[in-house]
C-alpha cells in the first residue's frame, strides 16, 4: 500500500454526503477541464411536466466536447408508450446539436431500453456481460446531424 501522509485518512462513508460526492467530481470536472482546452461539460435537462408542473419524465446528461453524453431518460408509468420517450430524446439532441455536438453517447441495461435506442439511430459499440448479473449493459454511440436532429 502507497504511504500517505499521517494527516490523511481513507474511509468508505457510511452514509454519504452528496456534498462530499459533488467535491469529487467537481475536481475531476476541474483536472478534465485544464486537458480540454479550459471547457466543462455544460448541463442539459429536458424535463415532461404534468398539469400542475409536476415533473412526470424527462432526460439528464450533459454536453462536453462535441458530444451529448445523456445520463437518465425516465418516465412516470403512466405516460409511457404515448412516444414521450422519443420526444425528450429528439429534444436533447437538437440542443445538442444547437450547442455544437456531433455525437451523442449513452449507456442502457438489457432490461431497460435497448431496442427504443436503437430505432432512434443509437448503435452497440460495447457489451458487457453479467452486469447486471444475467444481462447485459450497452454502450451506444450516435452522429448528429442538424438534419438527423430535426
Amino acid at each position: 500500500m502507497p504511504d500517505h501522509p499521517i494527516d490523511l485518512s481513507i474511509a468508505v462513508e457510511p452514509q454519504p454526503d452528496y456534498r462530499d460526492a459533488n467535491v469529487v467530481i467537481q475536481g475531476l470536472i476541474d483536472f478534465n477541464a485544464a486537458h480540454a482546452g479550459g471547457t466543462a461539460p455544460q448541463e442539459l435537462l429536458v424535463t415532461l411536466r404534468d398539469h400542475e408542473g409536476k415533473v412526470v419524465g424527462g432526460l439528464s446528461g450533459d454536453t462536453w466536447v462535441g458530444w451529448l453524453q445523456v445520463h437518465a431518460l425516465w418516465l412516470a408509468d403512466d405516460v409511457r408508450a404515448r412516444g414521450l420517450g422519443r420526444a425528450l430524446m429528439l429534444e436533447a439532441e437538437r440542443e445538442a446539436v444547437r450547442r455544437g455536438c456531433t455525437q451523442a453517447f449513452l449507456e442502457t441495461l438489457s432490461f431497460q431500453a435497448l431496442g427504443f435506442y436503437e430505432k432512434l439511430g443509437y448503435t452497440v459499440f460495447s457489451r458487457l456481460d453479467g452486469f447486471p448479473p444475467g444481462g447485459a449493459r450497452y454502450a451506444m454511440r450516435k452522429p448528429l446531424e442538424p438534419a438527423r436532429a430535426d
